[in-house]
């Protein structure tokens, strides 16, 4: 028998390091990149600064990644996949600061653990300690419903990464660098199913606005800065997020102009004390969608993968 004869054999091989499938490994992925710290910069506010975007990015990958089978072409299903292949390896990268910076927030797993910090915060957290905006652990419903997500997301996120590019943190500049070309996509693609859907028949126009009334009402949770981001604003090390509204807000206004659609009126979802997604409050949607990707990590937190 050959090597070819077997297409799952190299699953099973293990490499000169003792890992397994498809010989991945899984370097320090700030690897080559300044990771200096400004002296003017508090430590655990930028660890739970690159928390807040790292989770926005994993979360939201994570509900992309279900559109798997289920897209309704062979193309889009490519595309989202895509997209939230993107937003993980920016998940990935904040994560890995986050833990450079303060390596206090990383969960203490075991002695003998092999997982790298930036997996350990994604699969040994509880849902409470996640730091994502609530508007990206919702469920997908339709296509047209998550389209509407991915639209509202990308632009604000572009906005915010845009601004990051000029960053006083080396990490969160290159990052931003990368991110922005990736995100300038997302938008555009979720922008023209939303045109296209908005255009569309009666059925597509109603999924769409429905859609709209859904996502809407968590939409101003992303402009309620934390403390952390209002103080790394003031160092120029990160972004307050009010100051993308009114850019968020002209990008939005032209897309639903030309969808045909208005901005719904509705009121916002509350918070709890004050509380929203950035200090661990969620919907009842994200505790599935935590124990559906933590389930094989936990099981075996001493694996190599």
């Amino acid at each position: 028998m050959t090597d070819h004869d077997n297409a799952y054999e190299g699953l099973v091989d293990e490499d000169s390091h003792g890992q397994w499938a498809f010989g991945t490994s899984f370097d320090d992925p700030l690897a080559g990149v300044d990771t200096t710290v400004p002296d003017d910069v508090d430590l655990k506010a930028l660890a739970a600064y690159c928390l807040m975007l790292g989770d926005d990015a994993l979360i939201s990958s994570q509900r992309l990644a279900e559109w798997s089978t289920r897209a309704p072409e062979l193309e889009e299903e490519v595309a989202l996949a895509n997209v939230g292949l993107d937003l993980l390896g920016q998940a990935r990268l904040l994560l890995a600061r986050a833990a450079a910076a303060d390596s206090a927030v990383v969960p203490y797993i075991s002695d003998t653990t092999p997982v790298p910090s930036e997996d350990a915060l994604a699969f040994f957290r509880t849902d409470s300690e996640f730091r994502n905006v609530r508007l990206t652990e919702l469920d997908n419903g339709d296509f047209a419903m998550s389209q509407v997500r991915l639209l509202v997301f990308a632009t604000w996120r572009l906005a915010i990464f845009d601004r990051l590019r000029t960053s006083r943190d080396p990490v969160l500049a290159a990052v931003a660098n990368k991110g922005v070309k990736e995100l300038t996509y997302h938008r555009d693609y979720a922008a023209r199913w939303v045109v296209t859907l908005g255009c569309g028949t009666h059925e597509s126009k109603r999924r769409v606005r429905d859609g709209l009334d859904h996502i809407w009402p968590y939409v101003s949770e992303l402009f309620v800065p934390t403390d952390e981001e209002i103080a790394l604003a003031k160092v120029r090390v990160g972004v307050d997020p009010r100051k993308v509204r009114d850019e968020f807000d002209s990008v939005i206004a032209q897309v639903l102009h030309a969808a045909e659609l208005e901005a719904p009126t509705g009121k916002s979802v509350g918070t709890i004390g004050g509380r929203g997604g950035r200090r661990g409050i969620h919907t009842e949607a994200l505790g599935p969608l935590i124990a559906e990707m933590q389930v094989v990590a936990r099981a075996h937190p001493e694996g190599v993968w």
